[in-house]
């Protein structure tokens, strides 16, 4: 199955030989640079996921070997013991690897002890002998998962955030449209800008064979498998029933770091994503991200809300049928929010939706133990220039995701169809995609990022919560005042005065 967190493809790629192959304009400093072979006898150890995000690690590492004369050493191990794996060398000091692809909600910890534990890259990005990639392109949503306290520490890789995919040539059925009003009282929104508009769309075409195939049909593909990805669909989903022009906290009070997981509009939220869950094979509860992806894929489902993944593998002809026919939209919002911090329910004259850059945003980082740290930020750099990141952004199979200006269309970005097209995209498929993601990230409205100690830890009590509500064994409100008392006791153990300082700092909070 394709996915995040599991092991990609990098033998198939490189026997297939589908290896990036942009040159890029080098500066002269850098060619006198490298004339000096100054990376010989130089290995970069970097410690990964084993998942799809790693595969560019290998592809673009032998690009960048045969450019500088260094090598790179790619070490996978599996998400279990990722985040163990990395704090281990760094608590220690033995500096067994020189960089790590991070996820985002990991930079808690890297700055939970007095000196951090990544380097600021800001020295190297002012070198014109590395790579030269424009800060420029990194939007500001995503800006702020890769800085701390107002410095660069990540180097731009991957652009997480979930938007909705629909079928447009299902929604744009006269037919359809006009049972839908019959039933609804209203006409049927292309696409969804509510949360009961998409509930409603979704109930509508739930059961029913829409695509004249012979077999039912769906409303929504969703994966819910407990372990698995679940709890960030339902983080982008519920953002709009809390967060408001007058809200922007979701997981803690700011004042006291009271959790709001168990609000009144969570737990709107949570009952609501049970309902959509009913709008969908019933096999969804079992399913991993990949399953809840190839239904949308196959052309059963009309909807699927998720990564940039999704659009860009719906292109491969040989796993896709409904290249040409999809479109992209922001999470739907609301007119009604709940205020989790005043504790009241305000009303809007117009829709509010929320952006999110919901998901890990892989990126490498630079340990505070690196015997090589101008050769890694030389590498990392080198994969984070225009020429190979387009190349990431549009493959899918890579688990790399659009987020930099040179992604997008005008207005938004300096991206052409025609540069999609190149890449094997259908050119309908490609203006929907772009700006959807575009106008995600830009939204001045957006989901804060957990990005405290024990990050992991409060998204699984959230996936717990959320598969004991889809499943019935809880119903949302005691599935969510559980997760209220798991974060309690994470925090506690963690340090109720350390956390709220952190939560601080990685919000900006300014009291």
């Amino acid at each position: 199955m394709r996915k995040k967190w599991i092991i990609g493809l990098v033998g198939i790629v490189l026997l297939t030989g589908m290896v990036a192959a942009s040159a890029y304009e080098m500066t002269p400093e850098r060619k006198a640079w490298l004339a000096t072979n100054p990376y010989k006898g130089v290995t970069v150890r970097v410690l990964t996921l084993k998942a799809t995000v790693s595969q560019p690690l290998f592809i673009l590492g032998r690009k960048w070997e045969k450019e500088t004369g260094g090598k790179v050493e790619v070490v996978e191990v599996p998400l279990a013991a990722f985040h163990q794996k990395i704090f281990t060398d760094l608590i220690t000091g033995m500096g067994e690897y020189d960089a790590f692809l991070t996820a985002s909600w990991y930079y808690g910890d890297y700055f939970s002890a007095p000196e951090p534990y990544i380097i600021s890259i800001e020295k190297f990005m002012r070198d014109p002998r590395f790579p030269q990639w424009d800060p420029k392109t990194v939007l500001p949503a995503m800006k702020k998962l890769l800085t701390w306290g107002g410095k660069w520490y990540g180097i731009p890789n991957d652009n997480d955030g979930q938007v909705l995919y629909y079928r447009e040539d299902i929604l744009k059925n006269p037919e359809y449209q006009r049972r839908f009003k019959a039933e609804f009282g209203y006409d049927l929104p292309i696409p969804p800008k509510t949360t009961k508009q998409f509930l409603d769309e979704a109930k509508f075409f739930n059961g029913w064979d829409w695509d004249k195939d012979g077999k039912a049909d769906y409303g929504v593909s969703m994966h819910l498998k407990v372990g698995e990805q679940a709890m960030f669909h339902y983080a982008s989903f519920a953002a709009p029933y809390v967060i408001s022009p007058d809200n922007r906290y979701f997981w803690f009070n700011p004042e006291n770091m009271d959790p709001l997981i168990n609000s009144e509009g969570h737990v709107a939220a949570m009952e609501d994503i049970v309902k959509l869950s009913h709008y969908g094979p019933r096999a969804m509860l079992a399913w991993t991200l990949g399953e809840g992806w190839d239904l949308f894929l196959k052309g059963d489902a009309v909807f699927c809300f998720t990564w940039g993944d999704l659009g860009a593998l719906a292109q491969d002809p040989k796993e896709s049928r409904v290249r040409g026919k999809i479109g992209a939209c922001p999470m739907p919002g609301r007119y009604k929010i709940y205020d989790p911090i005043k504790k009241i329910w305000r009303k809007y004259d117009k829709v509010i939706q929320v952006g999110n850059t919901t998901g890990g945003s892989w990126h490498l980082v630079i340990s505070r133990y690196s015997k090589h740290p101008e050769a890694t930020y030389d590498y990392a750099a080198f994969m984070a220039i225009k020429e190979n990141a387009f190349w990431n952004f549009t493959r899918g199979w890579t688990g790399v995701d659009p987020g930099r200006t040179f992604a997008f269309l005008p207005p938004y970005g300096t991206a052409s169809i025609q540069d999609y097209v190149e890449q094997g995209w259908d050119p309908h498929d490609v203006k929907p995609y772009t700006d959807a993601y575009y106008l995600d990230f830009t939204n001045p409205l957006q989901i804060l990022y957990l990005r405290i100690p024990g990050g992991e830890e409060y998204w699984r009590a959230l996936d717990f919560a959320l598969g004991k509500a889809v499943s019935g064994e809880l119903s949302p409100k005691e599935a969510l005042d559980e997760c209220y008392k798991d974060f309690v006791k994470i925090t506690n153990r963690l340090g109720k005065e350390r956390q709220l300082k952190l939560f601080r700092e990685s919000v900006e909070y300014g009291g």
